[in-house]
């Protein structure tokens, strides 16, 4: 599974993802919130989508750049935000090109978007970039399999139907891992499955967390 944040562009998959937001919003309302909460000051959202994680910002947060490059995407976006208690904008832009100025935000968050992005690395680059130093990021993606039969599953996938027809996603990229190679420091990680958000492999096993930039 992938969020449609739109790595280079993804218009017929934006608009799929679209008719999907309503069944996928009631299976991860739970998983939403908890990604969100306790959150405050200055937050940036990378791959917002539809804005289906607005109505779960707290009231603490003072403001939301939700950056998002797929047109249809945005404007469901808009829509979103005008009901959102933060004040959130909505901004065209990549992962990989963030359009802030560095350290300027508290906190980001990603959620399924960075199985997609085409250059994670430099993404996560970004993303320390325009955070505060020992600014928070909160993300929720899935990851590669536990085990080696589904590693192996994941790897077939990938590398034939599965990012061609899912936005470019891949299902087996270790993010835990690139998440520490980019500098990151992990002070929470939980591990979850389809019992607990509803998606089932390959778009399963995925990880809940919080990790933070180097002060």
């Amino acid at each position: 599974m992938a969020n449609a944040e739109g790595r280079g562009g993804h218009p017929l998959f934006a608009r799929c993802y679209a008719r999907m937001i309503p069944l996928l919003d009631q299976r991860l309302a739970p998983t939403r919130a908890d990604l969100l909460r306790g959150l405050r000051g200055e937050v940036i959202e990378v791959g917002a989508g539809t804005g289906s994680t607005f109505p779960y910002y707290p009231a603490e947060v003072a403001r939301v750049l939700a950056v998002e490059p797929e047109p249809r995407l945005r404007e469901a976006a808009e829509d979103a935000a005008r009901r959102a208690s933060p004040q959130v904008e909505i901004v065209a832009g990549t992962a990989e090109r963030l359009p802030a100025a560095d350290a300027s935000f508290d906190a980001a968050v990603t959620s399924l978007v960075l199985c997609s992005v085409p250059d994670q690395a430099a993404a996560l680059a970004e993303l320390r970039r325009v955070l505060r130093p020992g600014g928070e990021l909160r993300f929720f993606e899935h990851v590669r399999a536990a085990t080696a039969g589904r590693r192996r599953v994941q790897k077939v996938l990938d590398a034939t139907v599965w990012p061609r027809f899912v936005g470019g996603c891949r299902v087996g990229r270790d993010t835990v891992a690139a998440l520490r190679e980019a500098g990151f420091e992990i002070e929470r990680l939980d591990r979850l499955d389809g019992a607990d958000t509803g998606l089932s492999f390959p778009a399963a096993p995925q990880v809940l967390g919080v990790a933070r930039s180097p002060a």
